[in-house]
């Protein structure tokens, strides 16, 4: 009988390396490199920071398997070389544990539909790059180590189109690949797409003017909903009017009941939305309930799952879920331990826990001036895996800056990817176990991830350790596999693989040590640790991150003493990243904070994939007033000047120049007082220092050399994440200059140690 032939879409144009991956069992390492481990002492050497983005460190792997191994903005390790066992690891002091970011847009996505997908009959892994092949017949999982035959269908390779080379399927030559899956990987038939609207329609949020902005939108990117898809939206205040609109039908509820069904055409939806804004032009509803909203709303989505978007201007004040305010803005400075981080009540986590069974996921925009309790709202998020979006003191005249950053997360929001009803499993060789996850998800079983919605932007972690010695290994591989139900309706999997060396010294653990991640994921273990015991706690546990882990550098790493607080140089950023933690919003003491926007910090830490995560924690400062070509990247026939980065101190500021910092979600661009004159006329569009206007978030499109290049930058920086962080020029005189001095992390404040003293503070606890 033939091989019945499997089909298979490649994103590049031919097929991946030929050749059998050799043997894992001969596999030697390469000797690991010196610049890693190179001696460097913090106190000395001032000017650590790379001038440009710092790459993920590679695997000390043979290069045939290092090539094919999986991209580091997808799934990481916090540790490139794994221990060979658990007192390895806990002597080295470093924590160990996965960083991903499964949905990510790709531009090179191998997909595979078969009728046969290939997996362990032991453990379930799917096959992939670093399993072994015996013969053609037979393959060995990398995972649990049990011999597997390989099926007829596999022997046939739809890419050479040719028989017996199972060594050269795609599912081989791809550490991240996606099948199109069989029936057997459906419970029911897979759900249409469905997204209801829940908005608030009190006074105070008519007052802010979101209502047209949601409006709008949704009509500009109507037509990505037509095909296959349900759109509805729920209006909460006091009471719940919602209105169902599908393709070709249109239905309305009272009160969240169901009254009557009418066929109309889509149409209909589009007129509602241009009348939304002005059926509620004139209430005067101050109250909110949300709860009830909610709970109208899960009814209505629980027979098909789908997305629910949640629009909430104020504190929830009637009805179940009510909430008072627990905010002392008297407390926001002056208290060493923060209140109030956990929720007020579990009905928003209870409900999130209800929605996830149901297949359904709450996204929740928080657009408001006031206090809000994120805490407990959040929690609808957090555990239906959504995600939480948070635009304080947003209204349509007073803050424009906002209203331009909501437009564009909303357009963002609204045409992205999106996977329904998807669970998501990551598993690792014999020896290495699980047990802490963060991100939005609730765990179903032990390794089960239950995601009613995944969507691109989302990443997540895990910390593991290593409950069995890994003696006998040479290498370590770890699969998350995320199956996922398209808008479109497929049943899809997508399953990424990582392989990294096992080592059995101390100095080959510390020169794998990936220090972004690491940061990533103490920030993640922080969050809890403030909401589980205090706030304090997260910060002493921090600083002792760094601590222990130098500690156990010098005693068990360095052959010579020396003086000095000593680093290798794969951590010489460490305690500079922990000091940016412990001066992050989510973390600060002593500095006035808002307690909505403390806690929306900590989401951010648990949610965010790592790239966005560091400028967060510690953003880019770039001189920008003296931009040149030189060195420029050239994308689209676009000319992207690439500025040096600075150090986050005063003393590399000039009032001479003009200075971009980005910080994740904002971006500020400073303007000293005495800037080049050129800048202003030619980037500014302005004569003088003192005709920069106070609240300037456009730079004006001026056709000059000096302007083209500041916007491309800019430009160029936004594009590369799904977010869009406000840009707000900033004078001495500004209000906002205090925020961009607060992220000033290396310079000393009336509340928190500069980066020196910090050091300082290291190197007496080190040698004590």
């Amino acid at each position: 009988m033939g091989p019945t032939n499997g089909t298979y879409t490649s994103p590049s144009a031919g097929p991946g390396p030929a050749q059998l991956s050799p043997s894992l069992a001969a596999l030697s390492l390469q000797s690991s490199t010196p610049e890693a481990l190179r001696v460097v002492n913090l106190l000395q050497e001032r000017n650590l920071l790379p001038p440009g983005p710092i790459p993920a460190p590679t695997p000390c792997l043979p290069q045939d398997l290092q090539k094919i191994n999986c991209n580091p903005e997808v799934f990481r390790s916090t540790l490139t070389s794994i221990p060979q066992t658990q007192s390895l690891l806990n002597k080295a002091k470093l924590p160990l544990g996965l960083l991903l970011h499964p949905f990510k847009d790709l531009s090179q996505l191998p997909v595979v539909t078969s009728s046969t997908i290939v997996r362990c009959r032991s453990c379930r892994t799917y096959i992939n790059p670093f399993v072994s092949f015996l013969d053609q017949r037979r393959w060995k999982c990398n995972l649990c180590y049990r011999v597997n035959d390989v099926p007829e269908e596999f022997m046939y390779n739809p890419v050479s189109r040719s028989y017996g080379e199972p060594h050269k399927r795609p599912e081989v030559q791809n550490a991240t690949i996606e099948f199109i899956a069989p029936s057997e990987y459906m419970l029911r038939p897979p759900q249409p797409a469905v997204y209801l609207f829940v908005l608030d329609v009190s006074h105070n949020a008519v007052e802010t003017g979101y209502l047209n902005m949601v409006c709008q939108s949704l009509l500009d990117n109507i037509n990505a909903y037509v095909h296959r898809c349900i759109l509805s939206c729920l209006m909460s205040d006091v009471t719940t009017h919602s209105v169902v609109g599908q393709c070709g039908s249109l239905v309305y509820v009272q009160s969240g009941i169901l009254v009557s069904s009418l066929v109309f055409v889509f149409q209909l939806v589009q007129d509602l939305l241009k009348s939304l804004p002005n059926l509620f032009e004139k209430t005067m509803e101050t109250q909110s309930a949300l709860g009830p909203a909610l709970q109208a709303a899960f009814k209505l989505l629980s027979p098909t799952g789908g997305r629910m978007s949640v629009f909430q201007t104020q504190l929830p004040n009637l009805g179940v879920g009510a909430l008072k305010s627990r905010e002392d803005p008297n407390q926001r400075a002056s208290a060493k331990d923060i209140q109030h981080l956990s929720p007020a009540t579990d009905f928003y986590k209870k409900l999130a826990l209800d929605c996830s069974g149901q297949q359904v996921a709450v996204d929740l925009f928080l657009l408001s001036a006031q206090y809000c309790d994120l805490a407990s709202l959040g929690c609808i998020s957090r555990y239906s895996a959504g995600s939480v979006y948070y635009y304080p003191s947003y209204h349509h005249a007073h803050n424009p800056a906002q209203v331009e950053r909501f437009q564009k997360d909303l357009k963002r929001y609204l045409t992205r990817k999106i996977g329904f009803e998807a669970v998501m499993r990551i598993r690792c060789t014999k020896g290495l176990s699980i047990h802490t996850f963060h991100g939005n998800f609730f765990v179903r079983s032990t390794d089960l991830l239950s995601l009613p919605n995944v969507n691109p932007d989302a990443g997540f972690a895990v910390q593991m350790s290593i409950e069995e010695n890994l003696l006998d290994m040479q290498v370590v591989s770890f699969q998350a596999a995320l199956l996922y139900t398209s808008s479109k309706g497929e049943r899809r999997i997508r399953v990424h693989t990582m392989c990294l060396p096992v080592v059995n010294s101390l100095s080959d653990i510390f020169a794998g040590a990936d220090v972004q991640a690491i940061t990533g994921l103490l920030a993640s273990m922080a969050v809890d640790r403030s909401v589980s015991a205090s706030l304090s706690d997260a910060r002493d546990a921090m600083t002792n991150a760094a601590i222990d882990s130098l500690a156990s550098y010098r005693q068990s790493v360095l052959t010579i003493q020396q003086p000095g607080l000593l680093a290798p140089a794969c951590l010489r950023l460490f305690p500079l990243y922990i000091l940016a933690l412990l001066k992050q919003k989510a973390f600060r003491t002593g500095t006035s904070t808002r307690l909505d926007d403390r806690v929306f910090a900590m989401c951010q830490l648990k949610y965010q994939p790592l790239a966005y995560l560091m400028l967060m924690i510690h953003p880019a400062l770039y001189r920008v007033d003296d931009l040149t070509d030189e060195g420029a990247l050239n994308i689209n026939e676009r000319t992207i000047p690439q500025p040096r980065v600075q150090q986050l101190s005063v003393e590399k500021l000039s009032r001479e120049g003009a200075f971009l910092m980005d910080a994740g979600m904002v971006i500020y661009l400073w303007v000293g007082r005495n800037c080049n004159p050129n800048f202003l006329t030619q980037v500014l569009g302005v004569p003088n220092y003192t005709a920069v206007p106070q609240n300037l978030y456009l730079l004006p499109e001026l056709d000059t050399a000096e302007s083209q290049r500041t916007r491309a930058f800019i430009g160029w920086l936004r594009d590369q994440r799904p977010f869009f962080p406000t840009l707000h020029v900033i004078r001495d005189e500004s209000q906002l200059k205090a925020n961009f001095m607060q992220n000033m992390i290396e310079d000393r404040t009336e509340s928190a140690l500069s980066y020196y003293e910090f050091l300082l503070h290291l190197q007496q606890q080190i040698s004590k």
